[in-house]
């Protein structure tokens, strides 16, 4: 399967798998996902790899109906600036292709933020490696499988 799917497995997290007719033209790959699997925007949370200072990769997990707060992930690592990673780089340190990053199971580990709005749900969607492809699992799991930390991380879109 993806190295997500391996991970949830291994850990014996209990999630499931869902697919879905990923269209090659659309480029809104969260909002895509909530629409073809029939569930709210706000249950579907995307993964965005953000460079620190230029220097540092961190990941950002927020709902798909919302924008990150660069502000305020600056803010939680003690950093000037924070900006999206450039495209390349975030598929060399993850192994994923945009749209199909998932938090869990990255080449490379990197600290994890979950926005706080994820323990509104028994269970959230995160994709699972590619796209046309979600895993849905509780949020708990989620931070302790990445370390990752809650905060409000998100504006509304």
């Amino acid at each position: 399967m993806t190295p997500c799917i391996d991970l949830l497995k291994k850990s014996k997290i209990e999630h499931k798998v869902h697919h879905y007719a990923h269209d090659s033209s659309c480029d809104s790959y969260g909002n895509e996902a909530a629409e073809k699997l029939g569930i709210s925007a706000q249950r579907v949370f995307k993964t965005l790899v953000v460079a620190i200072d230029a220097k540092e990769l961190v990941v950002a997990v927020v709902p798909v109906s919302s924008k990150l707060s660069m502000k305020a992930i600056a803010k939680i690592f003690s950093a000037k600036k924070a900006a999206m990673a450039d495209a390349h780089d975030v598929q060399k340190t993850t192994g994923y292709i945009l749209g199909g990053v998932s938090p869990i199971g990255q080449k490379k580990r990197l600290k994890t933020v979950i926005d706080s709005s994820a323990c509104d749900f028994l269970s959230i969607f995160v994709s699972a490696g590619k796209r046309g492809l979600e895993v849905e699992l509780r949020a708990d799991d989620l931070k302790t499988l990445t370390n990752a930390k809650f905060e409000d991380i998100k504006s509304e879109a």
